[in-house]
């Protein structure tokens, strides 16, 4: 029998269950040292393309006007999150440098990819989540998840992912699991999922609502389900994969950390500058376009969110056979 496969209720299971005793302590700073923060450009490094990218954007530019210094979003990806987390673990922790993290900091380090965890990090906001919506070209003819698995029971599908062990490919496995199919996964490499789809490279793909939009208006590619527990309301005629009879519960969060030993009082000026950019009106409705929920989370909850993001992950990992760390 399958097990059930349910991210986001076992993790606020999890969060629920945590005390305040498990809270990171960080060590105590003179005023002195970080009272004038920032007083030169902070960097932030992007890990990924796409909406990714065009959120972290977004972020990036109105924290600058709250914090009155610059903050530049830098795009440096690979290895499923890898390169960018490497770079920041290695920057002094003055708050210089930041993350634009995610559920990637676990699934990078549980698939070999690093050889350092989320404990390398302080967290320092969650600023939303993302919902992973599987496409297919129009031409195909499936309508939902039941017609493609069906096709995929006669002729094993291509399926697209943005890299091996990322969290889209982790999303894909728990559907399929409980879809019962197999699937050969194909990175994207450097193409995009709506270009592969379209070039018949691959059957289907799940990514970002975001990526598939214009070519979705122009019925070029069909939206067949999303594996969050409730529809979208970019997608609203679209039925979740637990509507279809598949028990599954996979959103990617989304947020910023940094270096582990960052000042509390630097941690705090950042976190109240997300906070505001986040809970303002220009940034909701910008990111409802792409997909993207604002939901904000203090350092601190954001800390015990993400361990028990983790151990959540390491788990669902282990049963598809997608970790390699003990």
């Amino acid at each position: 029998m399958m097990k059930t496969v349910t991210l986001a209720r076992s993790i606020r299971r999890a969060v629920a269950a945590m005390t305040t005793a498990a809270l990171l302590c960080l060590a105590p700073v003179s005023p002195a040292f970080s009272a004038d923060f920032p007083k030169q450009p902070v960097e932030m490094t992007v890990l990924f393309g796409g909406s990714s990218a065009t959120i972290a954007q977004i972020l990036s530019d109105a924290m600058s006007k709250h914090l009155g210094a610059p903050v530049a979003a830098v795009s440096r990806t690979g290895a499923s999150g890898a390169i960018g987390y490497s770079y920041v673990k290695a920057t002094p922790a003055d708050g210089y440098n930041i993350v634009w993290n995610s559920n990637s900091i676990s699934t990078a380090y549980h698939n070999g990819n690093m050889d350092f965890d989320y404990k390398a990090f302080d967290g320092v906001a969650r600023v939303g989540m993302e919902v992973p919506a599987l496409a297919v070209r129009t031409e195909s003819g499936w309508k939902n998840l039941k017609e493609f698995g069906a096709a995929a029971r006669k002729q094993k599908m291509k399926v697209g992912v943005s890299g091996r062990g990322a969290f889209t490919h982790l999303a894909s496995a728990a559907l399929f699991d409980k879809m019962g199919i197999d699937v050969i996964y194909v990175p994207y490499g450097k193409g995009s999922a709506p270009v592969e789809l379209l070039a018949g490279r691959i059957d289907a793909a799940l990514q970002w609502p975001s990526q598939y939009k214009a070519q979705v208006d122009a019925g070029q590619l069909r939206v067949i389900g999303v594996t969050s527990n409730v529809r979208l309301p970019v997608l609203p005629d679209v039925p979740t994969a637990k509507e279809q009879g598949y028990d599954v519960d996979a959103v990617l969060w989304r947020g910023i950390a940094a270096p582990k030993g960052t000042p509390r009082d630097v941690i705090a000026k950042l976190e109240a500058a997300i906070k505001n950019v986040v809970t303002g009106k220009d940034f909701q409705e910008r990111a409802a376009k792409l997909g993207f929920e604002p939901a904000f989370l203090g350092a601190a909850d954001f800390d015990k969110f993400i361990a028990a993001d983790d151990a959540v992950t390491a788990k669902l990992m282990s049963e598809l056979g997608l970790k390699k760390k003990k």
